[in-house]
């Protein structure tokens, strides 16, 4: 492993243990759920169906929700932004390892979720960042995190990768049969 590599992850693991909730998580049902976050990559060509769903989730569960986007693209001359600045984590909003904005972890944990919600399809850093200092009481999410942060994990099928529409479809048949 390369030097700069060696220091991004001791300055990654000193973040992590600076920032991480220490409150404890767990299964709960949704009807305890009253607020929640969740988080999208806007890459995935379902992430507008997606964040319909999530939206209807919301509603139907009379749960005050919270999306944030993560992207990360680089935008050409002309182009725009396609969700909102506010709850939207891009690339110069990341520290040089990694580490998203106070401002948007702040923004993150002024909602004070119970459920916090990971439809990212990777374990890369600034989704472990975010999760790992959310007070959520339940955590779920695709890929778990090191440390054991998801309380309910949901795994792609091994033939084919899910879009984030059908992975929420999906946890959503799970977070239903939690009583």
């Amino acid at each position: 492993m390369p030097l700069t590599e060696k220091v991004k992850q001791l300055f990654r693991r000193g973040s992590l243990k600076k920032y991480s909730s220490t409150d404890p998580t767990g299964l709960m049902p949704l009807e305890e759920v009253r607020s929640a976050v969740a988080f999208i990559d806007v890459v995935d060509t379902s992430f507008n169906e997606c964040k319909q769903a999530l939206l209807a989730f919301f509603r139907e569960n009379n749960i005050k929700g919270d999306i944030f986007f993560f992207d990360f693209r680089k935008l050409d001359q002309g182009e725009r932004l396609i969700t909102s600045i506010t709850t939207t984590v891009l690339k110069k909003d990341l520290n040089w390892f990694g580490k998203p904005s106070q401002e948007k972890v702040n923004l993150m944990l002024a909602g004070e979720p119970d459920l916090f919600i990971s439809l990212i399809p990777n374990a890369d850093f600034p989704i472990e960042f975010m999760a790992n200092c959310s007070r959520a009481r339940f955590k779920a999410g695709r890929v778990q995190l090191p440390g054991n942060v998801f309380d309910l994990v949901v795994k792609d099928p091994s033939d084919r990768s899910l879009s984030e529409a059908e992975f929420f479809t999906e946890l959503y048949k799970l977070l239903q049969r939690i009583k």
